[in-house]
């Protein structure tokens, strides 16, 4: 366990906190994240939910401790402790921590939406311009830099909620709509997912299909892992449909925190439970990946399938 940084506010010092696993020369590492914004706890609680499972498994499971020798384990569970505190989308600043990387749009955003530089007193601000990223923003990517960056093969899920009523697992790009050069890895990833979940909920797409935005941290670390050679990242951002949870229960629109998380109990366990087979299969594909990950002839197949599904 380390506290990449530290942050005040009330009074009061807020650690964020990082945990790791695994072997720590692995040749791949998967990299799981929540709480980027403050009132999408529960973001926060699935990854804090399976990073209990697998510790409570450490005395007695083998074969997880044979799969710790293949991949290491990275959790960031809380990236925003202050907007958490505070119960804000933004940082103790204002700040959007999603809208907070130095990478631009190519095409035109939604206005707000798509990132914003008017005032930190309207959402989706993304910090003022010239002024370094916020230090939770610089945290995670310091810790994905150091931890997934260095090795052949690494994974990254981002735990979000509020978006439709479907599940859905965002790949980049979010600043531009055209293809990331990674594509015939995520056909292939998405394919031995199908095969292996052939009734899961989620919807896979790039995010440039839904919207573009400014300043995207996953946008701006898959371009750095581009700046190295003979390395493949691949971040995914899991965006659960709050949609749903409302639907069911209307009263929720009531609440701040209703309309991203559950309120009921037992729809709380259902959520957590629901997402517990992606967090095992991502965990496996990233241990797995040289058994799955295409050449030659297969990457050209996966890249064609790839760009008629998603940008035909």
């Amino acid at each position: 366990m380390r506290v990449a940084a530290r942050l005040t506010a009330q009074g009061a010092t807020l650690p964020v906190y990082t945990v790791a696993l695994g072997n720590p020369d692995a040749p791949a590492a998967l990299g799981l994240f929540g709480g980027v914004h403050g009132l999408e706890r529960i973001g926060s609680d699935v990854v804090i939910t399976w990073l209990h499972s697998l510790v409570m498994r450490l005395p007695w499971d083998a074969s997880l401790h044979a799969l710790l020798e293949r991949v290491r384990l990275v959790f960031m569970p809380i990236v925003n402790p202050g907007g958490m505190l505070r119960g804000t989308r933004a940082n103790l600043h204002g700040v959007d921590l999603m809208r907070n990387a130095p990478v631009d749009a190519q095409d035109p955003v939604p206005f707000l939406v798509g990132g914003q530089r008017i005032s930190a007193g309207l959402p989706w601000y993304r910090g003022a311009h010239g002024e370094a990223m916020q230090s939770e923003s610089a945290a995670l990517c310091e810790l994905v830099e150091r931890e997934l960056l260095g090795r052949p093969f690494s994974l990254a899920l981002d735990c979000h909620s509020g978006f439709g009523l479907r599940d859905r697992i965002w790949f980049p790009f979010a600043h531009r709509r055209s293809p990331i050069r990674h594509l015939a890895q995520l056909d292939a990833l998405h394919e031995i997912f199908q095969q292996s979940n052939s009734h899961h909920p989620y919807v896979f797409e790039p995010q440039s299909r839904q919207y573009l935005a400014h300043g995207d941290l996953w946008d701006y670390l898959y371009l750095r892992a581009c700046e190295r050679p003979n390395t493949v990242f691949l971040p995914l951002t899991l965006e659960m449909g709050s949609w749903l949870w409302v639907k069911k229960n209307p009263r929720q629109l009531f609440s701040r925190h209703g309309i991203f998380n559950p309120l009921i109990a037992h729809r709380q366990q259902r959520v957590l439970r629901r997402h517990f087979p992606l967090l095992d299969f991502v965990t496996r594909a990233a241990a797995a990946a040289s058994h799955w990950l295409p050449a030659d002839a297969a990457c050209e197949r996966h890249h064609r399938q790839a760009l008629v599904r998603w940008y035909t």
